[in-house]
């Protein structure tokens, strides 16, 4: 029904992902290349029509259309008197790191793990404790061992979980997200989990909520979702923070208030409501449609990039691409592929020191664009090759 290979000018548009140079390709940061769902655009345009954009309430119709969706979608329904808005998924995790931590308390993240996370807790005076993911050549797993002997020190106090995790892929089991929950529960540690990329998953497998698989979990715990990742309105720049603890939940809505950074945009209401209640046909079709770009993009790396090797997540429109056997150092791999073939990827020393020798490659674009990167990828992989003999 939805035409995804629709190519779209972004230039002229402010777009940060898209302010390249000619002829450049930008598959890094992750925002879609689609155009959002007719209920949305209908519903902003709508809006805009009025005339008047002043300052703007969160209605009921909100956390209701949230709350039905998550039960629509991930068989949970989360009550609306648990919610709390949001300007966005990053400015509330800053504002809750400075809210349920001390300067100089740890806060634990597990590595390689979305950037912005370094920032939220290095800006606000925190440490940044890592407990890595392991990696087994193939796909990554926790090391629990390590993980609760972090979790144990006096000095950690809040572990921001990446749930689907960003760059890797994984969507954590309900078991895996139990033993998180049981063990920062055993030593005071709160959790706060991102879920932004929570309905980008693979057809057929969805994710669990971190708040959905106990009791434990609910008690220690507040999430942060968005419609952003999975609607592309990121610059609409709305999310929707829920706890069940009411210590917590005032805490962080404490932290929201005094950071001023909990009242919505005058387009932000209506495309969310639309998003929420309207487009599920679209999203379901989205995902068949970028699944598809993931695993031709791993046939094609796998079969035709010596040194590289790419493993089907089940989860982001993100590919995480080993690049071990090409360098180590991926920060000058890509300065180097984007000067020979302006193709734009991230680093993934960007996610941390794990992540060195991998690229992070951006599939939520159109399908002829994906083979262009691909081939762009190729291309600068055997250019690097020839000039570090």
């Amino acid at each position: 029904m939805y035409d995804f290979d629709k190519l779209t000018d972004r230039s002229g548009t402010l777009s940060y992902k898209w302010d390249v140079k000619s002829g450049e390709l930008p598959m890094w940061v992750a925002d879609m290349d689609f155009e959002v769902a007719p209920p949305i655009k209908k519903a902003i345009v709508s809006r805009a029509e009025h005339g008047i954009f002043g300052y703007t309430s969160t209605p009921d119709a909100f956390f209701e259309a949230v709350s039905l969706y998550w039960e629509r979608r991930h068989g949970y329904r989360i009550p609306t008197e648990h919610m709390i808005y949001s300007n966005g998924v990053v400015a509330a995790i800053s504002s809750i790191v400075r809210k349920l931590t001390t300067p100089a308390e740890n806060v634990l993240i597990q590595a390689p793990v979305y950037n912005i996370f370094y920032n939220s807790i290095l800006n606000n005076g925190r440490n940044v404790l890592s407990s890595d993911l392991v990696y087994d050549g193939e796909n990554y797993s926790i090391d629990f061992e390590d993980l609760e002997s972090k979790l144990a020190l006096p000095q950690t106090s809040l572990m921001i979980l990446c749930n689907p995790h960003n760059p890797v892929g994984r969507i954590w089991t309900r078991e895996e997200l139990a033993k998180i929950g049981s063990l920062c529960h055993k030593y005071g540690v709160t959790v706060l989990s991102d879920e932004i990329h929570c309905d980008i998953t693979i057809p057929g497998e969805g994710y669990v909520p971190f708040a959905s698989v106990n009791e434990e979990c609910r008690a220690i715990s507040v999430s942060a979702v968005a419609p952003s990742k999975t609607f592309n309105i990121a610059g609409l720049q709305s999310a929707c923070l829920f706890a069940e603890d009411p210590v917590i939940r005032h805490k962080v809505w404490r932290a929201v208030n005094t950071d001023e950074v909990g009242e919505p945009n005058a387009f932000a209401m209506t495309a969310d409501i639309a998003a929420f209640t309207e487009c599920d046909v679209w999203v379901d079709e989205m995902l068949e449609y970028v699944f598809e770009n993931k695993r031709i993009a791993c046939e094609y790396i796998n079969s035709n990039i010596d040194g590289m090797k790419a493993t089907m997540s089940k989860a982001t429109y993100l590919l995480w691409i080993d690049i071990s056997g090409v360098t180590e150092d991926s920060v000058e791999f890509c300065e180097r592929l984007r000067e020979s073939t302006g193709l734009y990827l991230s680093d993934g020393r960007e996610y941390g020191e794990s992540g060195k020798s991998f690229v992070r490659m951006n599939l939520a674009t159109q399908r002829a664009r994906v083979l262009d990167g691909l081939e762009r990828l190729r291309r600068g992989a055997e250019l690097y090759t020839k000039e570090h003999k």
